[in-house]
């Protein structure tokens, strides 16, 4: 490949390269996503036997995303990119040729744990295209990822309404995203190498306070789970209001985030991150509480759209934080911060529907917006830490 170093046109290559692959990211959860009945169906499965085989979906990315960070930072996001993203475009086949639930749960493993593992590479890689040009790109691929999962619902309903299966469904779009990766990877250059770990990163890994900011992106989440989850059960059961108003609070929440990682680089630069996180939190948390102060549809509506516009630009300044920590630890960093980011996606809507069981939903639905005007306090943990000197040996006496 040619020098980053020697070709000017290497950094728009390389944003070009990982856009495409946040985009075929968001469209192969999309498309699964659009197309989970059509499997649910054809396996004559119940409502609980289906959440045994998503909850194997869930364990196989947390799994992936722990595997990923040393395999990131042992053989680099070049090697990677390309036999993951093939990989998991092909796994998303083997759901609609399972023929039973055990046989499904084992490919939702699998499919699970290479998503997660083309997470962690692909937002490392977005680390490494921001470091090199230095200059806030990272919450532009974020929004590629918000673009590719609607059109991978897309494309998952017109073959539906097609009355095409799922096994078609996923052959297409694997072909595609086999075509589209080979692509991306040919078209990206070589990445500039990080420089060596320090003798205090390698004392301690590099990732201190990587947790920390993994516990942010956490709290993120929960809210982006509460909103895909409980926002239109609200409107319709809580506030009254029709089933087709109600989904309207889904698709603004999306639609407003989309719309926040499209100007978020702009904002970054014009703020820094600390100012846009903490911009952010209060926007969020302060928009859903007062929407749930209000308890009218419209104003659901409108406080899950600032929810999602000041969610939209947290998560990707974080994983720039964490991954700029120690870059020669940059996807071990980034792993730990996306696994408890998931966590928070996958926990946080269940313990929404438990506590609104003890004190009714809308009460339980201020959790997000406390998480948020916490994230908005903790802001300044996304400031470079001081590199720490070494210690020198005492002159001799």
């Amino acid at each position: 490949m040619t020098s980053p170093v020697s070709d000017p046109t290497a950094p728009r290559r390389d944003r070009l390269a990982v856009s495409l692959l946040f985009l075929l990211y968001g469209v192969i959860l999309g498309t699964w996503t659009a197309r989970i009945p059509a499997v649910k169906q054809g396996l004559g499965l119940t409502d609980g036997e289906l959440s045994l085989g998503l909850l194997a979906f869930a364990a196989g990315a947390i799994l992936g995303m722990q595997a990923a960070g040393r395999l990131v930072d042992r053989f680099g996001t070049g090697r990677l990119l390309l036999p993951v993203a093939l990989a998991d475009g092909l796994l998303l086949v083997s759901p609609a040729y399972a023929p039973n639930l055990a046989v499904l749960a084992a490919c939702l493993l699998a499919f699970g744990a290479t998503h997660g593992l083309l997470n962690i590479t692909m937002n490392a890689a977005a680390v490494e295209a921001q470091r090199a040009r230095q200059a806030p790109i990272i919450s532009s691929f974020h929004a590629v990822y918000s673009v590719g999962g609607f059109l991978g619902a897309a494309i998952g309903g017109l073959f539906a309404y097609a009355g095409l299966g799922a096994a078609t469904t996923f052959l297409g779009v694997a072909a595609a995203v086999a075509a589209t990766a080979t692509a991306a990877a040919r078209l990206r250059p070589a990445p500039v190498a990080p420089p060596p770990a320090g003798p205090a990163e390698r004392a301690d890994g590099g990732l201190r306070g990587v947790t920390f900011l993994g516990v942010l992106v956490f709290c993120c989440l929960v809210g982006e789970g509460a909103a895909a989850d409980w926002s239109a059960v609200y409107l319709r059961d809580s506030l009254g209001s029709s089933p087709g108003f109600a989904a309207t609070a889904y698709a603004t929440f999306s639609i407003m985030m989309m719309a926040g990682r499209l100007v978020g680089d702009r904002l970054t630069a014009a703020l820094g991150a600390v100012r846009l996180v903490r911009y952010s939190g209060v926007l969020a948390g302060v928009g859903l509480g007062l929407a749930l102060l209000a308890g009218h549809p419209v104003a659901g509506v409108a406080g899950f759209g600032l929810l999602g516009a000041g969610l939209a630009c947290i998560a990707p300044q974080v994983f720039a934080a964490a991954g700029s920590q120690d870059p020669a630890r940059a996807g071990q960093a980034i792993a730990r911060v996306a696994s408890l980011g998931f966590l928070g996606f996958v926990v946080g809507p269940l313990a929404i529907g438990a506590l609104a069981e003890l004190t009714g939903l809308p009460a339980a639905l201020s959790v997000p917006a406390v998480l948020a005007l916490f994230v908005a306090l903790a802001a300044p943990s996304l400031r470079p830490r001081p590199a720490t000197p070494p210690v020198s040996a005492p002159a001799p006496g």
